[in-house]
């Protein structure tokens, strides 16, 4: 646990308006003042994120949720009980003391209790909720470390260093509609999971406009190319120039480096593991392209898939084999 001065200066920052870098059990956050527009426009500037990609906000109390949104749906509570604190956010309908930039415009906010004692406490003493992405620049691999912070956003204020993400992948995302749900963003907490609660879940559509974090099509991408390791083109790769980021622990010889991403086919391991993974085949002078091999789409399982493919996306046609 960090000493508590190092917490009380990154509240006092952010209640001056400045940016914090601080861990949740997901990944590592870049937080603002939600209520401060000029604050979580330095996020945007910073990440040098578009302002049509909404933010969600973190806080620390239910008692937070009214300054927020005046939704009163009682499922909402339902899922507060079971899953906050912890890696799961709520799209609601948002009120008027939002900053329009904080929801890139839109009538909804997501909201999210973060499962860190570091974070809860930030919020806490800040007194104040905190709009925050992931601390990391737009669309590239996610920070679940202080140093994949530091690498990245030299610029930011202050960084709150608790080690290591105990999850290592962003927060499941789930809209309530009239007869059930949509989840946005699959995580850590499972459809399978939420449907034990509420039924008739629903999948967004790539079509569909952005509502929240993570829906577009390319994201959590690394500055070399990432392929999965079913993709065509694989075999076509120098073998010497590429990194693996193995599941099973087959098929590895001849790989420059491989990184067994779990010992026991155990996908909560591997989601632990996989942003840092890439970062360490990113920096990595001697690999020229990294392959990743898919993991069964069960459970969060189906968050893994859904980041690869993300990662992997502008990687799909033999124009991008450098």
């Amino acid at each position: 646990m960090l000493l508590h001065d190092d917490i009380n200066t990154a509240a006092k920052l952010i209640v001056e308006g400045r940016l914090v870098a601080f861990p949740t059990e997901t990944v590592y956050g870049l937080g603002a003042d939600a209520f401060n527009a000029r604050a979580v426009a330095r996020i945007f500037e910073i990440k040098q994120r578009p302002s049509f990609d909404p933010l969600i906000v973190h806080i620390a109390s239910l008692d937070d949720m009214s300054l927020l949104t005046s939704d009163n749906d009682p499922r909402i509570h339902q899922l507060a009980n079971a899953f906050w604190p912890g890696p799961l956010t709520l799209v609601l309908n948002r009120t008027d003391r939002v900053p329009d930039i904080v929801t890139s415009g839109l009538p909804t906010v997501a909201v999210r209790m973060p499962g860190h004692p570091v974070a809860l406490e930030l919020i806490k003493k800040a007194k104040r909720p905190i709009a925050a992405p992931s601390a990391n620049k737009f669309g590239k691999i996610s920070p679940t470390s202080a140093e994949h912070v530091r690498k990245h956003l030299p610029e930011v204020d202050f960084i709150l260093d608790a080690g290591h993400t105990t999850i290592g992948i962003e927060s499941t995302i789930v809209r309530l509609h009239e007869t059930g749900f949509q989840i946005l963003r699959h995580g850590a907490v499972t459809m399978q999971q939420i449907e034990q609660l509420i039924p008739n879940a629903q999948l967004a559509s790539q079509n569909e406009p952005v509502a929240a974090p993570g829906m577009l099509k390319t994201h959590y991408s690394p500055d070399k190319p990432l392929y999965l390791a079913d993709n065509p083109i694989v075999p076509k790769l120098n073998k010497q120039k590429c990194g693996l980021l193995s599941f099973t622990g087959h098929n590895t010889q001849g790989y420059h480096a491989v990184v067994l991403m779990t010992e026991s086919l155990d996908l909560k391991e591997y989601a632990v593991k996989m942003f840092a993974a890439m970062h360490h085949m990113q920096d990595n002078p001697d690999i020229d392209y990294i392959v990743a091999e898919p993991v069964p789409e069960k459970g969060i399982g189906m968050a893994i898939m859904d980041r690869l493919r993300k990662a992997a996306d502008k990687y799909t046609s033999p124009d991008s084999i450098q």
